[in-house]
C-alpha cells in the first residue's frame, strides 16, 4: 500500500478513537475503507480529518445519522478539497448557530427562572407567577422559547 493509506491501529493512534468505535463508524457508513490484499481495513490519511469532523459534530450534539448526511457529500477515494470541507461547513452553520444561542440562552438564565415550572425559585414566582409558561408547552420555557 503506498503511503498515503494508514492502517486502523495508526488511524486509532492519531484520532485518539479505539478501533472498536472506528469499526462501530464504518458499520454506521461514517468511514470507508479500503481492503488490503490481506483484507486489512486501509484509510486514507484524510480520514483523520473526517474521524475528527465526527468527534466535532458529535460533541456539538449532532447524531450519527446527521453526521453521516453531512460526510455523505464528501468525495470518496480521493482527499477531500476545502471547497468540499467549505460547503459541509456552510450547511452546519444555522445548527451550530442554534446551538450557540441555545447554549448562550442557558448560561444566562440557568440560574434564575427557567420556566420549567417548578416555581422554587423567588424569581419564578415573579417570572413565571401560577406557572403561566407552562402554557406554551412542556419544559423549561424560557431557555427552549
Amino acid at each position: 500500500m503506498q503511503a498515503h493509506f494508514i492502517s486502523i491501529g495508526q488511524l486509532s493512534k492519531r484520532t485518539g478513537v479505539a478501533v472498536s468505535a472506528l469499526r462501530f463508524y464504518e458499520e454506521k457508513g461514517l468511514l470507508h475503507p479500503l481492503r488490503s490484499g490481506g483484507n486489512q481495513r486501509r484509510y486514507l490519511r484524510s480520514d483523520i480529518r473526517r474521524v475528527s469532523f465526527v468527534l466535532i459534530a458529535q460533541k456539538l450534539g449532532l447524531g450519527l445519522s446527521e453526521i453521516e448526511d453531512h460526510l455523505a457529500q464528501l468525495p470518496e477515494g480521493r482527499n477531500p478539497t476545502l471547497e468540499d470541507w467549505r460547503r459541509i461547513s456552510r450547511a452546519m452553520r444555522e445548527q451550530i448557530d442554534e446551538k450557540i444561542t441555545l447554549l448562550n440562552r442557558t448560561r444566562n438564565q440557568l440560574d434564575q427562572c427557567i420556566g420549567c415550572g417548578c416555581l422554587s425559585l423567588t424569581k419564578c414566582q415573579l417570572y413565571n407567577k401560577d406557572d403561566k409558561l407552562g402554557l406554551k408547552g412542556p419544559g423549561p420555557r424560557a431557555v427552549l422559547d
